[in-house]
């Protein structure tokens, strides 16, 4: 049996935010929490998300303490907040760090106790308050998945929470706000959902259905990513990027992901490293790991990222996906190791340790030793 989640409602194009104070009376909420950042409050795209709840007559809250990777003390700080003011639902806007945070706001307020209870696989009992996600990136598809990172700074670990009750009721994707992001951001944030299509399509439940999404999105992305990168005003590419990151959402909130997220969210607790950013180095080392596992498939990314693979053999075909994925890393910007990051090679046991204990690593395609994992780390030195 294979399961399937989504959010009830998905708004997509530009302009679709201005939909957000009817989505609110639909959902029955009349004061929200606001779970944002300050980046995003300074480059004025909250308050393009305040206008149309003004004009609504919805009131309002902002919590704009959200850190890069999401803490427990930032969701303690929210929960409080929400009780505080006495809010009845919940709007995130921002990228994955703001939504994650949000989700563990969530969670906490209906279903009790720290969301450190709440690591591992559907481990609440209630639904969240109403909730709206509006997304500002192309990456991490958090507006749509039942999927939640949260930083355990007492153990330096990223904890994943996945859990149906943490879909949001309703998702926005308008890519009017995803303009101003910076080239970093964009860069890494559309390398984010790159990793997520292909450790979807190469996922131990990859179903007809997830296959679908992910070989989309894998394509729009080799066609849109550069030029998105290239050009943050570019409309279309903004457009096809903000699809392309909602398809590899459908594709791995059902058919999970692999080592590389098992791998990238230890490096990320451990020293604070923007996602994204290891997502992309760790991909091809990762692949290529996994490519004997089920070459056929890395034949089919191929394709998708609009390279050509006729007359060679399945290996070598499939060579060429981890190349192609290699070139369009390193052509916009992506460090080239580990080691710009200041990873430390006497780190790599411990990493290893906990991304052998991450539930991402569930549905990888080929099992790994933790000698294996750490030799990949090495890899992407």
């Amino acid at each position: 049996m294979y399961s399937y989640f989504m959010p009830t409602v998905n708004l997509m194009g530009a302009g679709a935010v201005a939909e957000v104070g009817n989505q609110v009376k639909i959902l029955g909420g009349s004061k929200a929490l606001i779970v944002t950042d300050k980046p995003l409050i300074g480059a004025g795209i909250v308050e393009k998300v305040t206008k149309y709840l003004d004009d609504s007559g919805v009131k309002y809250v902002i919590f704009d303490g959200v850190q890069p990777n999401p803490t427990v003390g930032n969701v303690d700080e929210g929960v409080a907040l929400y009780k505080k003011e006495n809010c009845d639902i919940i709007i995130a806007v921002g990228g994955g760090s703001p939504i994650d945070c949000a989700k563990g706001i969530g969670l906490v307020l209906t279903n009790g106790g720290s969301i450190k209870d709440y690591e591992g696989l559907d481990k609440s009992k209630n639904p969240m308050p109403p909730f709206i996600a509006v997304n500002t990136t192309a990456g991490t598809a958090s507006e749509m998945t039942r999927f939640t990172i949260i930083t355990d700074t007492d153990r330096h670990v990223k904890m994943a929470i996945v859990d149906w009750h943490v879909t949001p009721n309703v998702a926005i994707n308008d890519p009017e706000l995803m303009v101003s992001m910076p080239v970093s951001l964009t860069a890494a944030t559309g390398m984010d959902a790159l990793t997520h299509a292909v450790e979807a399509y190469v996922s131990t439940i990859a179903t007809p259905v997830t296959d679908s999404a992910a070989l989309k999105a894998i394509e729009l992305i080799g066609q849109y990513l550069r030029p998105a990168v290239a050009n943050g005003d570019n409309m279309e590419a903004r457009d096809k990027m903000a699809y392309a990151e909602f398809l590899a959402g459908m594709a791995f909130n059902n058919a999970s992901l692999g080592y590389v997220h098992a791998m990238a969210h230890q490096l990320g607790g451990f020293y604070d490293l923007p996602h994204g950013v290891c997502n992309a180095i760790l991909l091809p080392h990762v692949q290529r790991f996994n490519m004997i596992a089920c070459p056929e498939r890395f034949v089919d990314i191929a394709k998708a990222l609009g390279e050509n693979v006729e007359g060679l053999s399945t290996i070598e075909a499939a060579d060429v996906a981890l190349e192609a994925i290699q070139r369009l890393s390193s052509d916009i910007g992506i460090p080239s190791g580990l080691k710009e990051l200041g990873v430390k090679e006497e780190d790599l046991p411990t990493l290893a340790d906990n991304a052998m204990k991450d539930a991402c690593g569930l549905t990888n395609p080929r099992k790994a030793t933790k000698e294996e994992i750490i030799q990949i780390f090495k890899n992407a030195m």
